[in-house]
């Protein structure tokens, strides 16, 4: 045995999500914590300003939360009916909330009270945003109308009344303080002007429209609404750019991140996914518990915020780098220790010996070599090579079944040793790279322990699953080869009528150059 071969480890191809510097970025949160609040997270909105709160409205309460606290820091909760949408101001000391029976108070972040009201709406108010210049509110409503408040004085300077259906969602421009965007159910999205006192722009959506943003240069506007999201580009009068698929339900929220080149959109799929705004394409996503009702990102992109419909509140913290401690080099040998003998040159008369290399073997190849069959496996089934090196595991059963061993080495087994076999086998058995190998080997034990079924309930329930499993696997791959067979006949019929048209294509070409010729 002194010649023994080591076991060549397959390398299987990860299938998967392809690594990118996106996929690196946006992976780099911690386990989300996750706060419940008195009912569906319908609005969320981050400070500018330093410490970075946040704004969550849910029920008849608005909380205010620290970007790194599980409780709230302030709890406006002076609504008669349920509240809406609350927004802070860019300076961070006010925040402007709508609620249900169409009013609108103005909040100190100091104090608790509210500053101001205005009443004017008379249907509940699902959008509030303060303009550029941090003196006016711009609000919407489901009476259909959009309205300009004076904050120092409380009163109304502007009702717009151009949609013909609920208004669910706007924003306010940047930088310009009368510029200000709507989006409502009658599948519009306008543009108004306080100075003309009428919209300057109109698009049309397709759907009920459910979130506007305005980039921050003001050039690009993007509207969501039913599975689509669309990109218009507001310098040439609100031509469409792009228009995007890619949920599976209704997308409710849309948010841009710190730097302007990814968008965010939440959607009742419970997905978030992230696109670029170079090519509009998905970059990356996220997946949650329930249906996405709101979404909001901290400076610098620190803190995801998700609100959905069963009242949770999902708060992921990006990762802080950590520093590596500074341990004192080891002096290593000289220069010259490493180049010495390195220029001599070989005489006539002398004699090279190679010196040969040992080769260390793992304990499953040094087990393999003794014979050691059983406990080859042991090893390889062990939870620290089964979990992070799946394909050596695999790699071992699929030696010894060539073997013709893999029957010795699976029989004979207590409760704990097959469980820890029937665990890897559910765990990987349904990926594609396994599935060959790993369906022997479970036909292989269900044939040795089937007659011993009945003696452990919990070896029991894990075979049960095992065993449906395995003929799920062999129904999926007997549809798969139906596929192809489909597929090859199509591609076959497709061939033979392309084939006479070449055929006579070359015949017409044929006769034309003999035609050229006798001319």
């Amino acid at each position: 045995m002194a010649g023994y071969k080591p076991v060549a480890i397959q390398a299987y191809p990860v299938l998967g999500e392809k690594i990118t510097q996106d996929t690196l970025y946006w992976n780099n949160y911690k386990t989300p914590v996750q706060i419940k609040e008195f009912g569906a997270v319908s609005k969320v909105d981050f400070s500018l300003q330093p410490p970075y709160n946040y704004a969550v409205t849910a029920s008849s309460r608005i909380h205010i939360y620290g970007r790194y606290s599980q409780e709230p820091i302030k709890t406006f909760s002076r609504f008669k009916d349920t509240a809406y949408c609350a927004t802070f101001r860019q300076d961070g000391k006010l925040l402007v909330a709508g609620s249900e029976d169409g009013g609108i108070q103005l909040f100190d972040i100091s104090g608790r009270a509210p500053l101001r009201q205005f009443e004017g709406h008379t249907k509940a108010v699902h959008t509030v945003d303060f303009t550029a210049d941090k003196y006016h509110v711009v609000s919407g409503a489901d009476d259909y109308t959009v309205k300009l408040w004076d904050i120092p004085n409380s009163k109304e300077i502007l009702t717009f009344k151009e949609h013909s259906d609920y208004v669910r969602c706007g924003c306010a421009s940047k930088l310009n303080p009368d510029l200000f965007v709507t989006g409502s159910y009658d599948h519009t999205v306008k543009m108004f002007d306080a100075r003309t006192n009428q919209s300057v722009i109109s698009v049309e959506h397709g759907q009920p429209v459910e979130s506007v943003l305005l980039f921050p240069s003001g050039g690009l506007l993007v509207s969501a609404g039913g599975r689509y999201i669309k990109v218009w580009d507001m310098l040439k009068g609100g031509q469409l750019l792009v228009s995007l698929k890619n949920h599976h339900k209704t997308v409710t929220c849309l948010c841009l991140s710190s730097s302007g080149q990814r968008l965010l959109s939440g959607s009742l799929d419970r997905k978030v996914k992230v696109y670029s705004t170079s090519s509009y394409k998905v970059v990356h996503s996220f997946d949650y518990a329930a249906s996405i009702l709101s979404l909001a990102l901290a400076h610098e992109d620190e803190t995801i915020v998700v609100g959905m419909t069963n009242g949770i509140l999902s708060v992921k913290h990006r990762k802080s780098e950590a520093k590596k401690d500074s341990l004192p080099r080891r002096r290593r040998p000289a220069y010259r220790t490493f180049i010495k003998g390195k220029n001599y040159m070989k005489q006539q008369d002398d004699i090279l010996i190679n010196r040969p290399s040992k080769k260390h073997l793992e304990l499953y190849d040094r087990d393999l070599k003794n014979f050691r069959i059983s406990k080859a496996l042991d090893r390889v089934l062990e939870p620290s090579c089964a979990i992070k090196t799946p394909e050596i595991t695999v790699s071992i059963i699929k030696e010894l079944n060539r073997r013709g061993v893999l029957a010795n080495a699976l029989a004979g087994r207590d409760e704990k040793e097959i469980s820890r076999v029937l665990n890897f086998l559910i765990r990987n058995l349904s990926q594609p790279r396994f599935a060959p190998v790993l369906i022997n080997a479970a036909e292989i034990i269900i044939d040795i322990y089937l007659p011993v079924i009945g003696q452990s309930p919990v070896v029991d329930k894990k075979f049960l699953l095992l065993q449906g499993l395995v003929e799920k696997e062999i129904d999926y791959q007997r549809e798969l080869l139906e596929t192809l067979g489909m597929m090859d006949m199509l591609f076959a019929t497709m061939t033979s009528k392309e084939s006479p048209s070449l055929l006579q294509h070359n015949a017409s070409d044929g006769f034309l150059e003999n035609k050229k010729i006798e001319s």
